[in-house]
């Protein structure tokens, strides 16, 4: 399936690893020009090489996101770069930040804010005017299963809740000006390096009760099992969706709605 998506310009955010950096390599191979965002350039590097690099019309900038003028710093880059208009941005930014206590002071509960929905908000002010002027821009948030379920920690859930909420209340916004912005809801997903990597090393036990307990098909998600759905949300294949909310979860959520 042609996904329609050669030459646009996209920007992935927290790409240089994990699911970010999976759903920039497959972006690449539908023929995008990928601008890759990480906090280290040695992350940033290794990605552009394997993706074709400048050679591609790909490019890399290091900042921090979350750091108060992180996201105009890449702004400013972007337009410096002639990597201008975006076409297509994938909000892959987030986490829990290890913040696990429902009764975290107000500060811990402005930084799940800021990693998971502010920064996101931040660069969509700056990147959608050029979308409905176009008419046309895809934008995707990655969210998380998470954030319609109560699974995780209660600032996490609450703010990816309210992620997902925009992305369906701004998607019926923007529609009509051809911009189709969408909400991905990913279960428990394997990547290297990453959280479930490092417990099924340390908790083996752990990780063999939590997939038999929680996920209907008895294993993590693969990255490419994602990616393979955000490029889709990405292409022109997607018109019909509207503020959609997907979830890729491997059966992980067990509610019948709020999707």
């Amino acid at each position: 399936m042609d996904l329609g998506i050669t030459g646009k310009r996209a920007l992935v955010t927290a790409s240089g690893r994990g699911l970010g950096r999976g759903i920039a390599e497959t972006l690449a191979r539908e023929g995008a020009k990928i601008s890759v965002v990480s906090r280290t350039s040695q992350d940033i590097e290794e990605l552009l090489n394997k993706i074709g690099g400048a050679s591609e019309g790909h490019i890399g900038f290091a900042t921090d996101l979350e750091a108060a003028g992180g996201p105009q710093s890449l702004l400013d880059y972007l337009r410096s770069s002639d990597f201008w208009p975006i076409d297509i941005v994938v909000h892959n930014l987030g986490g829990t930040l290890n913040i696990a206590d429902p009764f975290c002071d107000i500060e811990d509960w402005r930084r799940v804010w800021r990693i998971n929905m502010e920064v996101a908000l931040e660069l969509n002010q700056e990147l959608l005017p050029s979308m409905r002027e176009r008419g046309w821009g895809r934008v995707v948030h990655i969210s998380s299963i998470a954030a319609v379920e109560n699974h995780g920690p209660v600032p996490y859930c609450s703010v990816k809740a309210a992620l997902s909420a925009y992305s369906r209340s701004m998607g019926r916004v923007l529609a009509p000006e051809g911009v189709i912005m969408t909400s991905v809801l990913p279960g428990a997903v394997f990547t290297e390096g990453g959280y479930w990597d490092m417990v099924s090393r340390e908790r083996p036990e752990h990780v063999e009760k939590y997939l038999a307990d929680r996920m209907a098909i008895n294993r993590f998600g693969k990255v490419d099992e994602v990616s393979g759905v955000v490029a889709f949300l990405c292409s022109d294949h997607a018109s019909f969706c509207v503020g959609s909310m997907v979830p890729v979860d491997g059966g992980q959520g067990r509610g019948f709605f709020g999707t």
